[in-house]
């Protein structure tokens, strides 16, 4: 194990606000009521952001730009602060055979209790860009997992997190995961203060309401949390894809991979690959709005119960 989580506080009962007049009850879990946060708004930004105007998101492009900007203007109104001077952080890298120009945005909410513990909650927002004159608009991958980013900046304004948050829009993950390399290999707080990356990476469809999340076999605090969850009957949260039961290894296949490779335990949700994976029929349309909501729900809840405790 990397880094041992405490579990103390996650035995006794108390409660959480949801930001919306009514509180959820925490018993080891959460007793779900649906959807703690603005529905809304999460259908509207993955549309939003799968639409053509944004061009498929491709790192480098116009697309990405205005995706960035449109990031940056939600993280304002919400309240969230750059870490430094500014949201961007840019770099550069060679990728299949290409110099390019990347940015993370980042957005930073100060713990109340553990200021100086981090929590990395990311989702890349790019995507394949245009093809042979088609536009690759990538509705699950990722405008989905930036949706959700987005409507974690909402949800803390009025939940505040005991642990300092950086919310992290990674760019180039689909050319080698460059922006979170570089975010860890540059990282503006000192890697020992990151306790924990949650990854959304395609979170928006599945045929079998399945949503896996990845990471827990290596940290045992983490695997009794998620074990002990129960999610709402609509969606089935499933550990796995970490190695060890016959599935696709997911442990190196997104931007929680840095983070892994630096001891920094790591959730990982996303679903399993569906017909439309990387092909320009990605789009707004084909996701399932339910599983949708209810995967954010999920990931929202097991981070409010990690969130809670003294990690």
């Amino acid at each position: 194990m990397n880094k041992v989580f405490s579990l103390l506080g996650l035995i006794s009962l108390f409660t959480i606000s949801n930001g919306y007049g009514q509180e959820t009850k925490l018993n080891q879990t959460i007793d779900n009521e649906h959807y703690s946060y603005n529905t809304d708004s999460l259908l509207y930004h993955i549309k939003t952001l799968s639409s053509d105007a944004f061009e498929g998101r491709r790192t480098g492009t116009k697309g990405a730009e205005k995706t960035r900007d449109y990031i940056i203007k939600r993280y304002i109104k919400f309240n969230v602060k750059p870490i430094n001077d500014a949201f961007e952080q840019p770099f550069s890298f060679n990728g299949r055979g290409m110099a390019y120009e990347g940015v993370n945005v980042l957005g930073y909410i100060k713990g109340s209790v553990y200021p100086e513990k981090y929590i990395v909650i990311s989702a890349h927002y790019d995507h394949e860009g245009i093809k042979n004159n088609i536009i690759y608009n990538g509705a699950d991958d990722n405008a989905s997992g930036i949706a959700a980013l987005i409507e974690f900046a909402e949800y803390f304004q009025n939940n505040k997190p005991k642990h300092s948050i950086i919310l992290a829009a990674f760019d180039a993950e689909e050319l080698g995961l460059e922006g979170a390399k570089y975010f860890v290999s540059n990282s503006m707080v000192p890697l020992e203060q990151i306790i924990l990356n949650i990854n959304m990476d395609m979170i928006s469809r599945n045929d079998k309401n399945q949503l896996y999340v990845a990471g827990t076999i290596y940290t045992d605090a983490l695997k009794s949390i998620v074990a002990e969850y129960l999610p709402s009957k609509e969606i089935i949260l499933k550990m796995g894809h970490d190695g060890k039961d016959g599935l696709q290894n997911w442990t190196y296949s997104g931007d929680h991979q840095p983070f892994y490779l630096n001891k920094i335990p790591f959730l990982y949700f996303g679903v399993e690959d569906h017909k439309d994976y990387h092909k320009p029929t990605d789009d707004f349309e084909k996701i399932n709005p339910e599983f949708f909501k209810n995967s954010v729900e999920t990931i929202m809840n097991i981070f409010s119960i990690i969130d809670a405790s003294n990690l």
